[in-house]
């Protein structure tokens, strides 16, 4: 797990891209316990097996802890010991895996049991309040740390130079849309000293290639249809397969099966109608809206598209897939209201109510990133 590529051509790379000086890493091998104040992302798509290199780490930890002698006390750095391992979860996470156990590190494949050294967190701040109550954990797993507040980067950094802990961030660096996930995820990059990064097989089923990408899409009638780039960006769940045509499905793919309609549209389009609603002008939004609640076909969304498409042959249908989820009108209001900062709370609220919009999947939604006050108690 511990051997750095050196290949300069890599590390070249990594800093063209804006990364920090990282010890970029391919193979598995057992985890060194002995190196202290390390700051590890292990990134990749969804299915990459971010969290099953968490559970070797688990299972790493309870072979060296048998160790005694110089062994045993060279894992150990101020009282903590780097054997000791930790896994922090999102409280917002609870509903993922309610098959297992409440003390489970879930994966794909199956799960460990952490006992007493797990704990569910809101904020960094709840970070904090768990390493002060667990000082003899050198060892911290925080899975899905892009999800949390920027605070987070700097507490991490903060507790491994002065205590000598490790921390590992099994997590999504790359959103569905294929960009930095947010700033927690480049403040992440920022104060990290080791990344691993994880690919998968392309889960197209004609295709074997490698795929770094997490794609999202919906299942309408057992066609797949691609999210829309104004998708919400955080969606909890995502563990199962669903047939909802309000609620996606994820799989990794390579460049060429990730499709991803609608950017254009979202900047050429929906955004500037955002910025008209923001100046007080609201007819072109609530027209787009009442299209895309209504008849799609009459549309800004649907022209763009026809006039878009028609002429990708065999993907043509596929991008088109992408107009039959249900509540496109909701995401992108949401879109505008959430990511956007364009639609004030009170027009929001207002359009909600006068086109009729999905109530309860905006609430999920809303809930998701953390908004959920913005519908009120209506």
């Amino acid at each position: 797990m511990d051997s750095p590529t050196d290949g300069a051509d890599t590390r070249s790379l990594f800093k063209s891209l804006g990364f920090p000086d990282l010890r970029v890493h391919r193979s598995f091998n057992h985890f060194d316990f002995t190196r202290p104040s390390r700051r590890i992302l292990v990134i990749g798509s969804m299915g990459s097996g971010k969290t099953e290199f968490s559970a070797r780490v688990w299972h790493d930890a309870e072979v060296a802890r048998s160790k005694t002698g110089a062994a045993a006390e060279s894992t150990r750095t101020d009282g903590a010991d780097r054997r000791v391992v930790f896994f922090i979860r999102s409280a917002l996470d609870r509903a993922r895996f309610p098959q297992y156990p409440a003390d489970a590190l879930p994966f794909r494949s199956g799960y460990v049991r952490c006992g007493a050294n797990i704990a569910e967190i809101a904020d960094s701040f709840d970070l904090e309040r768990v390493i002060a109550a667990n000082p003899g954990a050198g060892t911290w797993i925080v899975d899905e740390a892009s999800f949390y507040e920027e605070r987070l980067a700097y507490v991490v950094e903060e507790a491994s130079r002065r205590r000598g802990l490790t921390f590992i961030f099994p997590s999504l660096i790359l959103n569905f849309r294929r960009e930095i996930f947010n700033t927690t995820a480049r403040l992440l990059l920022d104060v990290a000293t080791d990344v691993f990064p994880l690919t998968a097989y392309c889960e197209h089923p004609a295709c074997i290639a490698d795929s770094f990408y997490t794609y999202r899409y919906y299942t309408v009638d057992g066609a797949e249809c691609p999210a829309l780039y104004f998708d919400p960006l955080i969606v909890i769940g995502g563990d199962r397969a669903v047939q909802d045509p309000r609620e996606p499905n994820y799989c990794t793919r390579c460049d060429e099966h990730h499709h991803l309609p609608g950017k254009e549209y979202a900047f050429l389009v929906l955004k500037p109608a955002g910025e008209a609603a923001s100046k007080g002008d609201v007819r072109p939004l609530r027209t787009e809206l009442a299209a895309l609640k209504g008849d799609i076909t009459g549309s800004a969304l649907h022209r763009d598209f026809t006039a878009r498409y028609a002429e990708r042959g065999d993907s043509a249908t596929i991008l088109m897939n992408s107009l039959r989820p249900a509540c496109i009108a909701e995401k992108a209001l949401l879109f505008l209201f959430t990511e956007q900062n364009l639609v004030p709370a009170d027009l929001f609220v207002r359009l909600v109510k006068d086109l009729e919009l999905d109530r309860e999947y905006l609430r999920r939604r809303l809930a998701d990133c953390r908004r959920e006050a913005a519908l009120g108690a209506s």
